[in-house]
């Protein structure tokens, strides 16, 4: 199982692209988490930006197609799109990941 971070400029653009990767059967599961704040360099400069966080669950095997659709609807030139490995999860839970 994979959990991928994916941040949005704003809650209802994640709202839009997590329904599609959940209804389209790329994750099992995003959880959407508004109001962060992302202090990044971008072109030289230092930026602070209001930001949308998602959480997402899937198996392994998916993130190559999860990678190409996730940068296809997301309206970032860069989008973060970053995967960790579980280490331990629930054997039911897994099982329901898997399922996707």
């Amino acid at each position: 199982m994979l959990v991928v971070f994916s941040t949005f400029p704003d809650e209802a653009t994640a709202r839009k692209i997590c329904a599609a990767l959940v209804e389209e059967g790329f994750v099992a599961c995003a959880n959407i988490l508004p109001q962060s704040t992302s202090i990044y360099r971008w072109q030289g400069e230092l930026k602070e930006e209001g930001e949308t966080l998602a959480i997402l669950k899937l198996p392994v095997g998916g993130f190559p197609a999860l990678e190409e659709k996730l940068t296809a609807l997301h309206p970032y030139k860069v989008p973060e799109i970053v995967a960790m490995p579980v280490a331990a999860v629930n054997t039911k839970y897994l099982a329901w990941v898997r399922g996707v």
